[in-house]
C-alpha cells in the first residue's frame, strides 16, 4: 500500500482552492516504472510520463496537426450535444480527470453554466502549473464559479478528490483511457464509478475502431511532430533519472495491433548500445532494433466499451458520436443491478 502524503492544501482567496499531492511522489513512482519496465524481456514504460513542460508543448502540436482527427472531432461533439449533456446531467460539480487548459471542457462549463446549475469544477492534472493557471482563468472568465484544483496522479489519487457539494459530472476525455490495457482500463473504471452517487454521471471519450491506415499516420505525422514528443520520453528520464540515452539512438515507431485493436507507439534502437540510468545505478542494454513499447492506444467499438464499463458497475445511458463515426463521447451512470 502506498505510504499516505498530506497534501499541501492552499486556499487562494473565496473561488480557489489547491490541493497538491505529488510532493516527493512524482520521482518515486517515475523511478519504479522504470525499474519496472526496463528490466523486462520486452522494454515498456507507462506513457504518463511523456507529459513534462515540454511534452505538453509537444502534444498540444500533435492535437493541432492534420493527420491527428481526435481532438477536433471530440471537440466537434461537444460543441454539438453540450446542451443536451448539461439537460441531462444538471451536475453542479464537473470533475476532470487530466484537466490541462481545460480547452475542451470550456463548452461543458459554459453549457452547464448556461443551465443554471455548474457552481465548482475540479481540475485533476500532474501538473501543479496547470492547475493553478486553469483556476485562475476560469474564475476570472466565470464569476461565481468555485475551482478545487487537484494535483495529482489519476492513478493513485482518485480518493484525493473533494467530496461532491451536489450532483456531480465525472469527464475522462481524449481517449486517454485507451492509454490503459483491459484489466487496468476496468479497475480504473470501478475507481471512477467509486466517485458517482445514484445521480451522477461519468463522461468518457474513446477512440473508434476503424481503417488501420488512418489510425497510423495519427501517430506518426508527416512533420514528425509525434516522433520528437516519443522521444522527448528519453530526455524525461535523462533530467529526472541522471539517465544517459541519446535520442538520436532512436527511431519512432507507430503499429497497429489488428488482434488487440489497439496503436502501439515505440521506440526502435537503431544500434547497439547500454544506456545506464544513474539515478538506479541501472544499465538498460538495447540490440540494434530492439524495441521499447512507450504506450498503447485502444480503439473501441460500443459494444466493448459498453463491456468495460458494465464490468465496472456502470451503465452506458449514451452513445454520442460524429457523422463519419471516428470517436465517441459515452455517457454512463452507476448500474441498480449488481455486476455478475
Amino acid at each position: 500500500m502506498e505510504p499516505v502524503i498530506d497534501p499541501v492544501a492552499e486556499s487562494l482567496g473565496d473561488a480557489i482552492t489547491i490541493d497538491a499531492h505529488l510532493a516527493n511522489g512524482h520521482d518515486r513512482s517515475l523511478a519504479e516504472d522504470v525499474l519496472d519496465g526496463l528490466t523486462r524481456p520486452f522494454k515498456e514504460l507507462p506513457p504518463k510520463h511523456f507529459y513534462d513542460a515540454r511534452g505538453a508543448e509537444l502534444f498540444d502540436r500533435i492535437c493541432e496537426l492534420p493527420e491527428y482527427y481526435q481532438t477536433r472531432t471530440e471537440r466537434s461533439i461537444l460543441n454539438e450535444r453540450a446542451g443536451e449533456l448539461a439537460h441531462v446531467t444538471r451536475a453542479v460539480e464537473l470533475v476532470e480527470l487530466g484537466s490541462g487548459t481545460a480547452s475542451k471542457t470550456k463548452v461543458l462549463i459554459d453549457a452547464l453554466r448556461n443551465a443554471g446549475t455548474l457552481e465548482r469544477y475540479v481540475p485533476v492534472d500532474v501538473t501543479e502549473r496547470v492547475v493553478r493557471d486553469c483556476a485562475s482563468a476560469l474564475t476570472a472568465e466565470y464569476p461565481g464559479l468555485r475551482v478545487h484544483g487537484v494535483v495529482g496522479d489519476f492513478e493513485r489519487h482518485l480518493d484525493r478528490v473533494p467530496a461532491a457539494t451536489g450532483r456531480r459530472l465525472v469527464v475522462f476525455l481524449g481517449s486517454t483511457i485507451g492509454n490503459f490495457p483491459p484489466g487496468s482500463r476496468r479497475r480504473l473504471l470501478r475507481e471512477l464509478a467509486g466517485l458517482l452517487d445514484s445521480e451522477d454521471h461519468l463522461l468518457v471519450g474513446v477512440d473508434l475502431v476503424k481503417d488501420p491506415a488512418l489510425l497510423e499516420r495519427a501517430y506518426d505525422d508527416a512533420q514528425g511532430v509525434t516522433a520528437e514528443f516519443n522521444r522527448n520520453l528519453l530526455r524525461v528520464l535523462n533530467r529526472e533519472l541522471d539517465a544517459d540515452f541519446d535520442p538520436e539512438d532512436f527511431e519512432h515507431v507507430a503499429l497497429f495491433d489488428p488482434e488487440h485493436e489497439w496503436i502501439e507507439m515505440r521506440l526502435r534502437a537503431q544500434r547497439a548500445h547500454t544506456a545506464t540510468i544513474r539515478a538506479l545505478d541501472l544499465p538498460v542494454r538495447f540490440e540494434r532494433g530492439e524495441e521499447m513499447r512507450t504506450e498503447i492506444s485502444a480503439k473501441f467499438t460500443r459494444r466493448r466499451i459498453a463491456t468495460d464499463l458494465h464490468a465496472a458497475g456502470l451503465e452506458l445511458t449514451d452513445w454520442l458520436t460524429d457523422r463519419d463515426e471516428l470517436f465517441a463521447l459515452t455517457l454512463s451512470r452507476r448500474s441498480l443491478s449488481p455486476v455478475g
